[in-house]
């Protein structure tokens, strides 16, 4: 059984310029760096479109299920096709911090450059964007226009919008089509660009045989595309507003649980469609990705149904999922799929068997084993209790860094992990690394290891912390972070484990032999 490694990076973290990680030189970059350190993987979060500005701006409360963040459109390349002046980049304003991200600012600014760049474009003369409109057109038209009237309508949730067009009558849809027309046009421009440029990069990472996993949440935000141009997929009254949302129960972490807010799945609907919604959705996935990472993969064993309007998860209720019906659906119309299944949280026993017969790989999160209670060291997250079918973790985005992590530990925790790894002088400062050796020496097949993690910096730079708002989503690496010292340790440890991507580092020596020869024909 081949081995492999990977690292988990967003891409909105890349140390790019102008405020924030995108498609340009720093991603091209970090994928050489992949190569370099014989990596197999470069997992990222949901490149959907997050909301504009504001205190939470989080990939999984994306405004559409298959629409790419602007964001991410690198201005270099618009640069490069003459559409804007290295001058009107250079003096915009995108924040004072490089090390983390301004999505007030970027909203103010990055989207008057994107515009500008639209307005010279002369885009409907492209014929690839033409293609691209008329081979998109079942989920681009909706979501062009419901941005469009997010910022008709100053950005207010969708909910409060008139009647007519809240209720996407196609008298009003017709209407707003033509009176929004050109910004319109602009957000099918800026979803062209994401996809032309997310293609080629993906391309560059595939001519180097590494492979993007991407991510999708199971729910869509509750003001999104979705929800607002096809209510029969979603629990709605007669008005298309919630009658159940999507939460988790009360627990030892939280006594109210917690309220996501997301609304839920109309399963019987779906069922009688032979869940095409979902196929679509998978089918456009892997298209951005190699490799699809399903969030809260319990929810299609059974899902936490509350209230609508409840302000906590104590009223809540378990329904069931649609189980492996679902997905021999999609194995039916799509063949087998590569496919991660995050199955984090409560496990129950109809969990563990969902995942089982899909046949997915699952997560083990090194974080979630230590437990000085748990003497026998008996639960699933210690690495003698892997089986090989699943992808190693020392943590994920909603993680403590692991360094962050150890750092907050008990003295008993501590010696409950130098006990584990046989060192019991190990200090503080090196249980960090001697932790990822143990998550990349199990016997799972792939292990990812969080860059932060391989930089072993603190919790300063958590990704995001659940249950919360306001500064979440928002850390960036600095411009020469991930140094060539950095890339030697990460391929030492990924070849001591036996994880290196040799086809990668194959192809790559033989790049360099040749450039050597080349230079001596000179």
């Amino acid at each position: 059984m081949k081995r492999y490694a990977g690292v988990l990076l967003s891409v909105t973290s890349l140390p790019s310029k102008y405020g924030i990680g995108c498609f340009d030189q720093a991603a091209y970059d970090f994928v050489d760096w992949l190569e370099k350190t014989g990596q197999r993987y470069w997992q990222i979060l949901p490149l959907g479109s997050t909301s504009h500005g504001g205190s939470d701006n989080s990939p999984y409360q994306a405004y559409s299920a298959f629409a790419g963040n602007p964001y991410m459109i690198s201005l270099d390349a618009l640069v490069e096709e003459g559409l804007l002046t290295r001058e009107e980049c250079d003096g915009t304003d995108f924040g004072s911090d490089p090390g983390r991200v301004d999505f007030d600012k970027l909203h103010e600014n990055r989207f008057r450059l994107l515009h500008l760049a639209y307005e010279r474009s002369n885009i409907s003369a492209n014929p690839r964007y033409v293609t691209f409109c008329r081979e998109n057109y079942w989920w681009l038209n909706d979501y062009a226009l419901f941005m469009a009237l997010k910022s008709f309508f100053r950005e207010a949730p969708f909910r409060s919008w008139p009647e007519d067009i809240r209720m996407h009558w196609s008298f009003a849809v017709d209407y707003y089509n033509r009176t929004l027309y050109f910004d319109i046009e602009f957000q099918k421009f800026l979803q062209f660009q994401f996809m032309e440029q997310w293609k080629k990069l993906k391309a560059y990472a595939n001519e180097k045989h590494i492979e993007i996993v991407g991510d999708i949440p199971i729910y869509v935000s509750p003001d999104g595309t979705d929800v607002w141009a096809h209510p029969e997929l979603f629990q709605l009254d007669e008005h298309n507003a919630p009658t159940a949302i999507a939460g988790c129960p009360p627990d030892a972490f939280a006594a109210d649980g917690q309220v996501w807010g997301n609304p839920l799945y109309r399963w019987d609907y779906h069922r009688s469609t032979g869940y095409q919604w979902w196929i679509t959705r998978m089918w456009h996935s892997f298209q951005l990705y190699d490799i699809v990472r399903i969030d809260h993969f319990r929810g299609f064993d059974e899902y936490f149904s509350i209230p609508a309007g409840e302000d906590t998860a104590k009223n809540g209720h378990w329904e069931p999922g649609p189980g492996m019906e679902l997905f021999r659906a999609i194995e039916l119309s799509l063949g087998a799929a590569k496919v991660v299944a995050e199955d984090l949280g409560l496990m129950t026993k109809g969990v563990r068997k969902l995942v089982k017969d899909s046949g997915y790989p699952n997560m083990k999160v090194l974080q979630f084993a230590v437990d000085p209670a748990d003497i026998a060291a008996s639960n699933d997250y210690w690495p003698h209790n892997y089986g090989s079918n699943c992808v190693a973790y020392t943590g994920t985005h909603d993680n403590e860094t692991i360094a962050g992590w150890v750092a907050g530990l008990s003295e008993e925790a501590k010696q409950q992990v130098r006990s584990y790894l046989c060192n019991f002088d190990t200090p503080d400062d090196k249980l960090y690394p001697a932790l990822i050796n143990l998550a990349m020496t199990s016997v799972a097949k792939d292990c990812i290891v969080p860059i932060q993690d391989y930089l072993g910096l603190d919790n300063t730079a958590r990704m995001n912390q659940p249950g919360t708002v306001g500064f979440n989503w928002r850390w960036r690496l600095l411009p020469g972070q991930i140094s060539q010292e950095l890339g030697e340790q990460v391929l030492a440890v990924t070849l001591r484990t036996n994880r290196a991507n040799w086809e990668a580092l194959d192809a790559l020596k033989k790049k360099e032999k040749q450039a050597e020869a080349e230079a001596d024909q000179a």
